[in-house]
């Protein structure tokens, strides 16, 4: 699934990006990419949990459509 790949893939971005600076932190500008890769993430499940929803409701799984960043990122966990 193309969702679950690129889900692993940013995770990956994210891990090593943590890694390369550990005990040193990030820069401003890093903070703000890893900011944007961790936004990104939440996008990505969101979309794949709305996939799946449609799927069991028998709707089109392909009708589902990322959500604003806005909307992701208010979600409680």
């Amino acid at each position: 699934m193309q969702i679950v790949a690129e889900i692993n893939r940013l995770v990956e971005t994210e891990h090593r990006l943590e890694r390369a600076h550990i005990g040193r932190g990030l820069s401003e500008s890093e903070m703000r990419f890893l900011r944007a890769v961790e936004v990104h993430i939440d996008q990505c499940w969101d979309l794949l949990r709305q996939r799946r929803a449609r799927r069991s409701a028998g709707l089109d799984p392909d009708q589902a459509d990322a959500r604003d960043p806005a909307v992701v990122e208010q979600y409680r966990q």
